[in-house]
């Protein structure tokens, strides 16, 4: 068994990221909470919803983290790329500076397609609807989930970025939950400026320890005779037998 805190890791940025998922999704999220007659907070679509969401994002990690394994074996360029990601989102969410907003441009060409047939899905009337939407909508062109897969290709392996992108839409679902439930006091809350600066700072010192992990790998795997820095959580070092 390897080192599972990077689990940990990636559920934290979604937890920390959700401030700007709430600005995407939160829309959804609110109209299934009150989905129903008399105002009641629809749970099994909110449920449905989240779980076809979330299973979008672990589809998204398997997929990347085969294609980047096999294009680009040496983890230290993905850990820099993940650092540098991370780094980016923080400043998105702080309001400091907005250049993701051309990566989710690039998402647009896919979302043309999905856009489509997520719309034919409304109004959800019934959990399987729900969890249909949740599939499709994980695939709205979205900065923190494209700087999540950067850390979950970090990983070195398909299954273990599947994991990080599962962990990271599990961070995400409470935010969505409490939306659904109130969602204009949530998007108050969060929306308001300290709250974006604390969450943002806490996703910036996690895209410099993945920064501070990379540069400590490279070194070590230069044999310079250099001390290793450690890696981010769950980041275990990967060694060539020849």
């Amino acid at each position: 068994m390897g080192d599972w805190g990077f689990i940990a890791a990636a559920l934290a940025i979604g937890f920390l990221g959700s401030s700007h998922c709430i600005g995407m999704c939160g829309g959804i999220a609110g109209a299934l909470g009150m989905a129903v007659p008399g105002q009641k907070t629809a749970w099994g679509q909110l449920a449905g919803y989240s779980i076809g969401r979330v299973g979008s994002y672990a589809l998204m990690g398997a997929i990347a983290g085969a294609l980047g394994a096999a294009v680009l074996p040496a983890l230290t360029p993905l850990r820099l790329l993940a650092g540098f990601m991370l780094i980016a989102m923080a400043l998105y969410i702080a309001g400091w500076w907005r250049g993701l907003v051309w990566l989710e441009k690039g998402g647009v060409y896919l979302w043309r397609y999905l856009q489509p047939l997520s719309a034919r899905l409304l109004p959800v009337r019934s959990v399987p609807q729900a969890v249909a939407l949740g599939s499709l909508w994980g695939w709205l062109p979205c900065g923190l989930v494209y700087s999540a897969l950067t850390f979950a290709l970090a990983q070195g392996d398909s299954g273990r970025a599947a994991l990080a992108m599962l962990a990271f839409g599990l961070g995400t679902v409470p935010a969505m939950f409490a939306t659904g439930a109130a969602a204009s006091k949530v998007r108050g809350f969060v929306q308001r400026p300290a709250v974006r600066l604390l969450f943002a700072g806490a996703i910036l010192l996690f895209g410099f320890w993945t920064l501070w992990g990379a540069m400590g790998q490279g070194a070590h795997s230069n044999h310079g005779g250099v001390e290793m820095a450690p890696l981010p959580p769950g980041q275990k070092e990967h060694h060539d037998h020849h």
